[in-house]
């Protein structure tokens, strides 16, 4: 399970005293704290593992665009910072699906749920969402939807 995992880290990170992984490792379970108590508002379940799979791409994504802003502000040791967060971060994400795997899976989700058009575009994302949480970038897997269905 996730949860246990990321404990398992902030310990390994305690005793290998790497400030870097443990500070990232401990912003990730704070994030998982607040989705939990987000939750609980709405009368939900903790944070799933597809949920915690969402927070942590959400994580990767903010540090993306953090990392370009430092870059182009010339804060070149900024950008250096978030991108060794990245990396933490999507140590504990399933590995990545490459442009061609997603094209495919696509097809066959497509097929699969008789998309016709783009209208038919937010079931075929339900199911990919559904489905591939944490291994595929949505924001590039919908332009392959559209151009498949388009």
């Amino acid at each position: 399970m996730m949860r246990d995992k990321l404990s398992q880290a902030l310990k390994d990170a305690m005793k290998a005293k790497d400030t870097r992984r443990l500070s990232t490792v401990r912003l990730i379970q704070t994030a998982i704290k607040d989705r939990d108590i987000a939750n609980r508002g709405t009368g939900k379940d903790a944070a799933s593992d597809d949920e915690i799979l969402q927070i942590l791409q959400k994580m990767v994504k903010q540090r993306e665009e953090s990392a370009k802003i430092y870059e182009d502000a010339g804060r070149a040791e900024l950008a250096a910072q978030e991108r060794e967060e990245i990396v933490i971060v999507k140590d504990f994400m399933p590995e990545q699906l490459s442009d061609e795997q997603v094209a495919g899976i696509v097809a066959s989700v497509i097929a699969e749920t008789g998309a016709a058009s783009i209208k038919d575009m937010g079931k075929v994302m339900a199911v990919l969402r559904e489905r591939y949480a944490g291994q595929m970038d949505f924001g590039k897997a919908s332009g392959t939807i559209k151009a498949q269905l388009g």
